[in-house]
């Protein structure tokens, strides 16, 4: 068999290939233009000592590295363990990417993070097409250690020093890409959720049983305390708008990752996946206690993101998720009746035509009638759509 003919599922390769740790890097350069280049990398690799021959690979989509690829010569920013928040940072902006950031010259001009490990100013010499990736291969011109302190690793879905310590948000360098598109589309999010009066989240799968935060916006008055966290489990109900497009096998799988649930719980659960394809929506309903029936959920993503859960605290908020009181029953509303409609979520398509993102609106405006909650539904489709369409290929 040729190797044209391999097919191997997207999901299980990564979480193969992220057993193996690799570091984290920040690419920078400065333009002929004068502006300054930062992209973040996690395929950084030495390639040779003689002569001195450094590689990385950035997905084809990355505009940042149509830009540096033109530079006379780039920086290579070997990141520390405790540097996470700046990693973020860089990959989440879409221009201005020095903004409140240290850093200094390197001796060929190009910008080296404060209290990165070290530094190589290195000149590309020769890319190589590799599937969604290219190859570069660059020629070392200079190089030295700044900070001799334990690199920040990507491994097993999560960043950390050497053992994944804070886990913040578990991007996966190709996510950064995801980041920028949610970024270029910040406008049209944000006037979503100010015409509601709500908070409207993108959240992007990060394997087969993690969401993290791209792109947040809140209406007036709203609460940014009250959403879920920046990382979630993929836990019943959480992922319904993704699971759906899924076989029946990976559907039952998503199943069992609630514990503690009846027949009739996953009886509902299976009908909003049908709702889900039928309708390119779901909805949930508050019960008579409003809001505060969300915390127990919002806690347990907090629990999630901020530590290593042990076996115990894993089963734990897998059993915490499905438990609250929010009514997931599929229904029709009537366009008169009125509504406290807790959450609509809506699958979002990668350029592949898979559905590994959420948009989902939260804190909605209380006592709404169905037609009021119809016009939500159809401004969402209409970013939605936007969401969809800019994600073709066009780099970050």
């Amino acid at each position: 068999m040729s190797l044209d003919t391999v097919s191997i599922d997207k999901g299980l390769f990564r979480e193969v290939m992220g057993h193996y740790p690799t570091g984290v890097a920040v690419i920078t350069g400065r333009a002929a233009d004068g502006e300054l280049l930062a992209l973040v990398v996690g395929t950084f690799s030495s390639v040779s000592l003689d002569p001195p021959l450094i590689s990385f690979m950035p997905m084809k989509t990355s505009r940042t590295f149509d830009k540096l690829r033109r530079c006379e010569s780039i920086c290579i920013n070997v990141i520390g363990g405790e540097q996470e928040d700046l990693v973020a940072t860089i990959a989440r902006r879409w221009e201005n990417k020095f903004d409140g950031i240290e850093w200094f010259t390197s001796p060929s001009g190009n910008p080296v993070l404060d209290q990165s490990v070290a530094w190589i100013d290195a000149r590309v010499t020769n890319t190589v097409d590799a599937g969604d990736h290219w190859i570069v291969l660059c020629t070392v011109s200079d190089l030295a250690v700044t900070n001799p302190v334990a690199p920040l690793i990507y491994f097993q879905g999560g960043y950390g020093s050497f053992v994944s310590t804070s886990l913040m948000a578990r991007l996966q360098h190709e996510i950064t890409d995801s980041i920028s598109a949610a970024e270029s589309l910040r406008p049209e999010v944000e006037a979503l959720a100010h015409s509601i009066g709500c908070e409207v989240t993108l959240y992007t799968t990060i394997g087969r049983d993690e969401m993290a935060r791209v792109l947040s916006a809140f209406g007036p008055g709203v609460e940014q305390t009250n959403g879920l966290a920046r990382r979630i489990p993929i836990v019943p109900p959480i992922g319904d708008s993704i699971v759906f497009d899924l076989s029946e096998e990976e559907q039952e799988r998503w199943l069992s990752r609630a514990i503690g649930i009846d027949e009739d719980t996953k009886r509902v659960y299976r009908r909003r996946l049908g709702f889900v394809r039928t309708h390119g929506y779901a909805l949930s309903l508050l019960p008579r206690e409003g809001l505060t029936a969300y915390e127990t959920m919002r806690e347990a993503t907090r629990r999630y993101e901020s530590s290593l859960l042990t076996p115990v605290e894993e089963r734990d908020i897998r059993t915490v998720i499905p438990g609250s009181d929010v009514d997931y029953r599929v229904r029709e509303l009537d366009p008169d009746g009125l509504y406290d409609v807790g959450s609509l979520v809506f699958p979002v398509r990668d350029p592949e035509g898979l559905c590994t993102s959420t948009l989902r609106l939260a804190q909605l405006p209380l006592r709404s009638t169905g037609a009021t909650v119809a016009a939500w539904v159809s401004h969402a489709r209409s970013v939605v759509a936007a969401l969809e369409g800019d994600r073709h290929p066009h780099g970050s």
